[in-house]
């Protein structure tokens, strides 16, 4: 009669195992997200249209990232679209949990579903459907009309004081629901009798939200504020679709000029070094969101 086999043998065999079901996930990865990410920093060490032979130049790509003003600016801009597309939505959309987690009406389902709305819209239709609304003649200059705000009335997409401004906008527009959804779950996990406990003590609105709920979404923000700065430092649709980074170079991001050099200029090798910049910019960030929101032990 055999003996069974040492416990430590079947603890490595079913580690195997384990990895053995991983494998085919890892590799769809490593063949579709590493693997082209190695290749574009690769190409960013050259100097190359992406036809003729290419021209090894080492670090200089990234040298005229950082003097080129068109390609700073560009990064600047992200920035400033982290403010409208990650900021905002989120303070938006902790005061609309708090206000739907306290205050239950009939028709709150509507509500969600207007805000959740956007989510499920094409950005290229947002962004489109905001060119017109926008334009000259478009609803929000014939609202500012109608209540005699005609001075204010612009072609705003068209400004360079304002253009950046209103396509952050349309950022905040799109992920202020899906940060209210985000907390709303976060919401509904805590525990009812804390928030007996604070009115009891007195609490108001404001405070035991402050205390309360607060507290409880740590992971429900982490989560918003990587999704939302990903969506900001990586956007390309909408600015693509409402200014084409116009006017001049005032709503100019990353990854539409990335896009413009690779396939318009031919400074591929340029495009890839500005490409590695941004992946390296948006991990750094996600990092840090993620170390700032871990649980303290």
């Amino acid at each position: 009669m055999g003996s069974r086999p040492p416990v430590r043998n079947r603890e490595a065999r079913r580690r195997w195992r384990g990895y053995v079901y991983v494998l085919p996930a890892f590799a769809v990865y490593v063949a579709f997200a590493v693997l082209p990410a190695l290749h574009t920093a690769y190409l960013s060490l050259f100097d190359w249209d992406g036809v003729t032979l290419g021209e090894w130049v080492g670090l200089g790509n990234y040298a005229e990232i950082f003097q080129d003003s068109i390609l700073r600016r560009s990064v600047f801009n992200a920035l400033v679209l982290v403010v409208f597309f990650s900021f905002v939505p989120i303070v938006l959309g902790l005061l609309s949990a708090g206000l739907l987690a306290r205050y239950r009406r009939p028709g709150m389902g509507a509500y969600r579903f207007l805000f959740m709305l956007p989510q499920v819209v094409p950005l290229v239709a947002v962004g489109v459907t905001w060119r017109w609304l926008y334009g000259d003649d478009g609803v929000v200059n014939q609202a500012l009309r109608a209540v005699g705000l005609d001075s204010v009335a612009r072609a705003w997409l068209g400004d360079f004081d304002f253009a950046l401004i209103a396509v952050g906008l349309v950022g905040t527009w799109v992920l202020s629901g899906l940060c209210m959804m985000l907390f709303l779950s976060g919401v509904q996990k805590v525990d009812p009798s804390l928030y007996e406990a604070a009115r009891i003590d007195g609490a108001g609105p404001v405070r035991e939200f402050l205390s309360v709920t607060l507290p409880h979404l740590r992971g429900e923000l982490a989560v918003a504020m990587t999704v939302t700065t990903v969506a900001a430092l990586a956007s390309f649709d909408i600015v693509y679709v409402t200014t084409n980074g116009g006017p001049g170079e005032q709503t100019t991001v990353p990854g539409l000029l990335v896009y413009r050099l690779a396939f318009s200029e031919g400074k591929v090798g340029l495009a890839a070094a500005l490409a590695v910049v941004l992946g390296v910019l948006i991990l750094a960030i996600v990092y840090l969101i993620n170390r700032l929101s871990r649980d303290r032990t």
